[in-house]
């Protein structure tokens, strides 16, 4: 029997590739001749060769993506010369389009899984391993070179869309998943028709049975799954269905499993909403794609939204507290200039999402805005992930300055490691686009942008933008940025502005007694509470100094962060008399 080798090159090592186990899953009898590479894109291309290499495979067969689609074209081109008689097969959404182009540009490839590839890997791993006499032109959904057809190419008759329900469990060894994110499919479709995505192309929407989904959902609570990530393009399509999981995973929760969903906030009925605000905190998390709130940007995508229903619905799912919301923004739409673009930042930053994934617009392939990317004047990168670089609205210079926004986010909101300080900063710059634009053309200007920082060195870093700026007292932004530091762990080393420890050391020992599980650091300002998700005026510096004890045991459920409580300086006193007493 011939081996046929699965291979999948991940973005982390954290993902797990659940094509790959999908089309081993589906081979039935056939799969013991089956098996699983996985590596990452952070592997050496050369390494990942002599790894494929060494296994002998007859078959060779790559799931591609636009984040390892040049790895492939590379290892497959490489492993062509010292292997000629393997056929190497590719599948997935990368190479299910202009199939033409992808066969003349990379003379390895033997054939290609177009579209959903289940059923037809089914048929490939019986035509390779069965010894049947069987031709590859009778197997649908696939193209391969044929030398007696004119183009060298045949293409075989399209595979209709595949009964979900047919696609089995493939996560019965978790074993091969430790310390991985679990992807998980209740859906395929999506009901929408968004011109930038490749998921509106398959109007089929198809929903796997129910009981199944519970079944398995039960599955990954009992094996206490750190994370299970559903891949539905638009989860609560459906109210019926989205409520029956979300039902079931509130009453069979363990308080380990974490879901991430996708969702449409706009479709959340009221039903929905009281139900999503009755789930313990951090059992699951939202991701909610806006894109813009330019009405003429969502009019021009196709994408079907109600802006205001969508602003409510999020503001309801956050007063709960419950919930990890999770909003996308995307730059390079059209009708979507330089400012219009800061304005759909600023309404979505105004929400305080826990994060806000401010995008680039990706030119895939198949998508109606790569058909139509001469009209909106679209100059994207060759390569992947075919990322927007001008459009008629946005010039590159422009680009590159929301790039600097992007970096800005991630490091010092959506990281979740100034929280405090960012709320500061709200009260001192009406203008959150600008706040991030002028931090990061600091970074540039100084030479930042090339180095990866540390915590404390990002810290002394914004200290240094703020001081400059002079809209913050200097003391405010460093015991803010200290507090920040806390927050999130008990640091071996302190910032060189912070107060030596051993000033009160005394009062350390009264009120940490679980050594690195806790600390206790004094400030002159009461700073915004967890529940407070922005401020409008800068706290006034106290007369006499409070404590705040840090506890890392009592964490907050979405931010992980230690649970604080101040202590004043008339209760040091009364504990410190007390434990004089006891001697």
């Amino acid at each position: 029997m011939k081996k046929i080798l699965l291979t999948a090159i991940n973005a982390k090592y954290i993902h797990s590739n659940p094509a790959v186990y999908n089309l081993k899953a589906c081979a039935g009898e056939y799969a013991d001749a089956i098996e699983i590479a996985e590596y990452t894109i952070n592997h050496r291309s050369e390494y990942i060769l002599q790894e494929i290499y060494k296994k002998r495979p007859d078959v060779l067969c790559f799931s591609c993506y636009i984040w390892n689609y040049d790895y492939v074209r590379e290892i497959a081109a490489e492993f062509h010369k010292l292997r000629k008689e393997v056929p190497i097969w590719v599948g997935g959404p990368e190479v299910s389009y202009e199939t033409r182009k992808m066969f003349a540009e990379n003379p390895a490839f033997y054939g290609v899984m177009i579209g959903e590839g289940e059923a037809s890997f089914s048929g490939l791993a019986e035509y390779y391993c069965s010894g049947k006499e069987m031709e590859l032109k009778s197997l649908a959904g696939i193209a391969f070179r044929e030398e007696i057809e004119v183009d060298g190419i045949c293409y075989t008759a399209p595979r209709p869309p595949m009964d979900l329900n047919q696609v089995p469990f493939t996560y019965s060894d978790m074993d091969e998943f430790q310390n991985r994110i679990i992807y998980y499919e209740s859906s395929r479709g999506c009901p929408f028709s968004c011109s930038y995505c490749l998921s509106s192309i398959d109007k089929k929407l198809r929903f796997r049975e129910t009981d199944t989904v519970k079944k398995e959902l039960s599955f990954f609570i009992e094996k206490e799954v750190p994370q299970v990530k559903f891949v539905d393009r638009t989860f609560n399509c459906n109210h019926a269905h989205a409520m029956e999981i979300w039902q079931f995973i509130k009453a069979k929760d363990r308080g380990i499993t974490n879901f991430h969903f996708e969702i449409a906030a706009d479709l959340l009925s009221e039903e929905e909403l009281t139900l999503l605000s009755e789930l313990r905190p951090g059992l699951i998390q939202l991701e909610i794609g806006v894109q813009s709130t330019n009405p003429a940007t969502i009019e021009e995508i196709h994408r079907t939204m109600r802006l205001t229903k969508l602003f409510s619905a999020v503001k309801k799912i956050q007063e709960a507290g419950n919930i990890h919301l999770h909003l996308d923004l995307i730059a390079g739409l059209p009708f979507e200039d330089f400012e219009r673009f800061a304005q759909s930042f600023r309404d979505i930053y105004a929400l305080k999402p826990n994060q806000l994934q401010l995008g680039f617009l990706k030119v895939l392939k198949g998508s109606y805005m790569y058909e139509h990317r001469t009209k909106y004047g679209i100059i994207c990168r060759d390569r992947p992930p075919y990322e927007v670089m001008q459009t008629n609205w946005l010039s590159y210079d422009e680009i590159l300055s929301i790039k600097l926004v992007e970096e800005m986010l991630e490091v010092y909101y959506n990281s979740g490691q100034f929280e405090v300080t960012m709320k500061l900063v709200d009260a001192a710059y009406r203008d959150s686009f600008d706040f991030f634009l002028e931090l990061g053309r600091f970074y540039e200007k100084n030479s930042y942008l090339d180095r990866n920082h540390s915590r404390i060195r990002r810290s002394e870093l914004l200290l240094e933008f703020l001081t400059k700026d002079q809209k913050m007292p200097v003391d405010l932004v460093k015991e803010s940025l200290l507090f920040d530091l806390y927050y999130r762990e008990n640091m071996k080393s302190r910032p060189f502005w912070a107060k030596n420890p051993a000033e009160f050391s005394r009062i350390t020992k009264l009120f940490c007694k679980n050594g690195k599980l806790s600390h206790i650091e004094p400030f002159f300002y009461h700073f915004p509470k967890k529940e407070e998700k922005a401020v409008s005026a800068l706290p006034e510096k106290l007369p006499e100094c409070i404590y705040v004890l840090f506890e890392y045991e009592k964490r907050d459920a979405l931010s992980h962060q230690a649970k604080t409580t101040e202590i004043t300086g008339l209760e040091v006193k009364e504990k410190w008399e007390n434990a004089r007493m006891k001697f």
